[in-house]
């Protein structure tokens, strides 16, 4: 029997090819939410993403506007 693979937060946002610190954004603000939550107590949560989860994530990926690059921003300081 084949065990269903999940990834850490790092891993997931490797696969979506985004920072850590973006996934943990979309996390923070509702647009991601991975299906299983392991309470660790104090509030916090260790998330475990699964492949339809990624899957999920890429669709937030791709509605997101590219942020600002070097090009476009003023570099009067």
């Amino acid at each position: 029997m084949l065990k269903k693979r999940s990834y850490s937060i790092r891993q997931a946002a490797a696969e979506l090819r985004v920072s850590f610190r973006t996934l943990n954004r979309w996390l923070a603000l509702g647009k991601v939410r991975p299906s299983v939550a392991v309470p660790m107590g104090g509030g916090h949560a260790l998330w475990r993403w699964s492949e339809a989860d990624i899957v999920k994530s890429r669709k937030v990926k791709a509605a997101q506007k590219p942020g600002p690059t070097l090009a476009r921003r003023s570099l009067s300081l």
